[in-house]
C-alpha cells in the first residue's frame, strides 16, 4: 500500500465503535463541527465522519472528501491510537483541506496536541 494512502482500517466504520467515542470521547467544539477524540487499543488513529444538517449528497459528499484528505496528509502528526470523529453541522462549508487544517489545529491546541506539519 502506498504510504499516505487511506485504507478502510483507518476508518471507523462499526456503529458501535461510534457509539464508543461519542459516549466517552473528548468533545472539542469548533464553528458548525465538533471533533470527538477517545484513545483506542490499536497503535494508529483511526477517523469517522457523521453529517447531519446538510441536504445536498454533493455537498456532504464534499465535505467528507474534505475531512478524509486532511486526515490522510496530517494523520502522523495527530494524537497517536485515537479514534477521532468529525461532527458537522448545517454551516460547515469548507472549501479545501487547507481551512479544515487551520480549524483543527485551533481545536488541537486547547487540548495540548502537537500540531500537523506542512
Amino acid at each position: 500500500m502506498k504510504p499516505l494512502a487511506l485504507a478502510k482500517s483507518d476508518l471507523i466504520t462499526r456503529p458501535g465503535d461510534y457509539d464508543a467515542v461519542y459516549r466517552r470521547g473528548k468533545r472539542l467544539r469548533g464553528k458548525n463541527f465538533s471533533l470527538i477524540c477517545l484513545a483506542n487499543d490499536r497503535d494508529y488513529n483511526r477517523l469517522g465522519i457523521s453529517i447531519h444538517g446538510v441536504k445536498l449528497a454533493v455537498t456532504r459528499n464534499r465535505i467528507k472528501r474534505i475531512i478524509r484528505e486532511f486526515y490522510r496528509l496530517n494523520r502522523v502528526a495527530l494524537p497517536a491510537a485515537t479514534d477521532m470523529v468529525f461532527t458537522v453541522r448545517k454551516g460547515f462549508s469548507p472549501n479545501s483541506p487547507d481551512e479544515v487544517k487551520e480549524v483543527i489545529l485551533s481545536l488541537l491546541k486547547k487540548i495540548g496536541s502537537p500540531s500537523p506539519s506542512r
